[in-house]
């Protein structure tokens, strides 16, 4: 049902008659001279008084624009006339202050020139219809709907990001019909509204969802011990010790502090390892049903869709301390490894891969298409210039190398990117199969950044390297 945003004078009942009885034309759908719908039957006269009243209003805005303007250079001039750190804190604070308040005032400039030119007009917002319960912009969508199921079991289908003028939806999605107000963390760490999140009958009984998640009537719970079989605290204590750590309360001194979780299941091991000060972010394929970034933000942790096809992801080089892989449907031997390439522009120097999989136990490399593909996996990682720390079971612990001078003491692909290469453009682009980041000045190995929460306060030299230091901005 549509719900109309802006109403204009609806131009029936009396209005119609009067004008009528006046012997003038009356047509409704024409724009009256305020721009915002044909309410009456003005004379001329009145139409000019009207856009002479219009522009003696956008005048008076102007001149309070302007006033508010020079009073804000003032204030802020006498702040750096101030002397000491103190001052000029406070004057940093009010410059910011001041560009956040002259945008704003653009803004509503405009939407007021808008306005009084006869730029708005009636108009309503149609809600969508049901099969876009689930759209998601330049994903496969509703209106391509298909029953994954009628597939067979165990099919996975990759829905790669593909965005076009055409088709997109100029509707309001509409919630699901039960949906709730979300449970507030860290309540929704433990369990979420069912009804908030779309999930069938039968993939709550396929086995998988079902081992990671307990349906209680109106509720879906996560115990903390059904994404891992030793449960995600002893899981995450054990990647602590492999790489050298006492326990996982410990990543934050080994420079750990951002974390890329590759299908992460419903966010447990975020969930986790946000109360130890760490940021994880999930990353998963576009799912109809089931999804597990739906699920995730429910929870109320970070992830948004992506997936590991031909495109890269969309972060910049050097974004995250550890990537984490854990049972992800990836394979990271096909096409010559360039997945593997792609967590390596992700990772800091420095920075961990974990990867936990059955294909590099010894009963799966009993088998000699496993050993080739362990193989391949591994000579690429050597490749890349990545050091094995640990393997213990199915996990494996990489570390990424902080010394450049790794890379040309190699004698294979993948060769290091050209100069022409912009890394900074990461998002959506192609794949690239060389490596990246390596001539950037922010090529810093984690255990040497500054670890959090003094990594909240960068210094001036940090700064240059991160972004324009704003006392410099600001003289």
């Amino acid at each position: 049902m549509s719900r109309p945003l802006y109403r204009g004078f609806s131009g029936g009942g009396g209005g119609k008659d009067r004008c009528a009885d006046e012997g003038r034309h009356y047509d409704p759908k024409e724009p009256s001279e305020n721009g915002i719908g044909a309410g009456g039957c003005g004379t001329p006269a009145r139409g000019r008084k009207r856009h002479l009243a219009a522009a003696a209003a956008r005048i008076g805005v102007l001149v309070l624009a302007a006033a508010a303007l020079v009073g804000s250079v003032a204030w802020a001039g006498s702040l750096y006339a101030g002397r000491g750190a103190a001052a000029a804190m406070a004057a940093a604070s009010a410059h910011r202050g001041y560009r956040r308040l002259q945008e704003q005032l653009v803004t509503d400039l405009l939407d007021i020139g808008a306005l009084a030119g006869g730029g708005l007009r009636s108009r309503e917002a149609e809600a969508c219809a049901a099969e876009y319960e689930n759209h998601v912009p330049c994903y496969y969508n509703g209106s391509d709907a298909v029953d994954v199921s009628d597939l067979g079991g165990g099919v996975v289908i990759s829905y790669e990001r593909q965005c076009s003028r055409e088709g997109r939806a100029t509707c309001l999605v509409a919630p699901p019909r039960a949906y709730r107000t979300p449970v507030r963390w860290p309540s929704s760490k433990e369990f979420i509204w069912k009804d908030n999140v779309r999930i069938s009958g039968h993939e709550f009984s396929s086995g998988s969802l079902f081992k990671r998640m307990m349906v209680e009537e109106d509720q879906i719970s996560f115990p903390s011990d059904a994404h891992m079989s030793d449960g995600v605290e002893d899981y995450a204590h054990q990647i602590a010790e492999m790489i050298g750590l006492r326990n996982e309360f410990n990543f934050n001194e080994a420079g750990v502090r951002t974390v890329l979780d590759i299908e992460c299941g419903f966010g447990t091991m975020g969930a986790h390892l946000f109360e130890r000060d760490l940021l994880t972010m999930c990353i998963a394929n576009y799912e109809a049903s089931g999804s597990q970034v739906q699920i995730t933000l429910e929870r109320g942790i970070p992830a948004l869709i992506g997936s590991f096809a031909s495109k890269q992801l969309p972060y910049p080089y050097l974004s995250f301390d550890m990537v984490h892989c854990a049972r992800c449907n990836i394979e990271w031997d096909k096409n010559d490894g360039i997945f593997l390439v792609e967590v390596d522009r992700l990772l800091r120097p420095g920075g961990y891969f974990v990867w936990t999989s059955s294909l590099h136990t010894h009963r799966a490399l009993r088998d000699k298409e496993n050993q080739k593909k362990w193989a391949t996996i591994r000579d690429l990682a050597n490749n890349l210039c990545w050091e094995i720390l640990s393997q213990q079971e199915e996990t494996i612990v990489w570390k990424k190398t902080n010394k450049r001078d790794c890379y040309s003491s190699r004698k294979s692909e993948p060769v290091l990117c050209a100069r022409s290469h912009d890394p900074e453009l990461p998002y959506y682009k192609p794949l690239n199969p060389c490596i990246a980041g390596t001539r950037s000045k922010r090529w810093i190995p984690i255990e040497h950044r500054t670890t959090w929460p003094s990594q909240a306060r960068l210094n001036s030299t940090e700064l240059d390297i991160h972004g324009k230091y704003l006392h410099t901005q600001c003289k």
